[in-house]
């Protein structure tokens, strides 16, 4: 299914590490998954400087993270436990889902730290902030489980191991 990913690369480092071919591969595996599209998004790759910025302003949070999303409608369910509700396509048939941002030097050390191929944990954080735009979350246990299990399913589709 053909899905509309813009990409906007703010630091060259991403571009060494192939962010647009692993984005549109965690992004399509996501989508494709769980049967939507055709979809649009965008990707901001980032430094730390830039996510922590972010995470002030959106999360009053300002430090740096890996991966944050800004999904274009709530889709979360109305009670934890329950699973998200499915995104409505525009008049056009197209999905809008919303903005992912995600930050070069945090993903690096946490790939080294864990011993693992970067673009292994960012396809796993592409996947998993892709699942966020579309109502999933890990507040409580229950929704940690679900959210993970897809996450797990989508990746080992792709060949990857078990991040968790």
């Amino acid at each position: 299914m053909p899905h509309d990913i813009d990409i906007l690369i703010e630091d060259s480092r991403w571009q060494d590490a192939d962010l647009p071919a692993l984005a549109r591969r965690a992004i399509d595996a996501t989508l494709d998954h769980l049967g939507l599209g055709p979809a649009e998004l965008s990707v901001l790759a980032c430094d730390d400087a830039r996510i922590a910025s972010l995470n002030g302003d959106f999360r009053d949070k300002p430090t740096p993270t890996n991966v944050l999303s800004w999904p274009e409608e709530d889709l979360s369910a109305a009670a934890h436990g329950a699973a998200p509700r499915a995104p409505r396509p525009d008049p056009g048939g197209t999905l809008s889902l919303g903005d992912i941002a995600i930050a070069y030097d945090t993903c690096a050390r946490e790939a080294a730290d864990r011993a693992m191929p970067m673009g292994d944990h960012v396809t796993h954080l592409l996947v998993h902030g892709t699942l966020h735009l579309l109502g999933y979350d890990h507040i409580s246990d229950t929704d940690a489980t679900r959210m993970e299990a897809l996450e797990v399913e989508i990746l080992g589709k792709l060949g990857l191991p078990d991040p968790y």
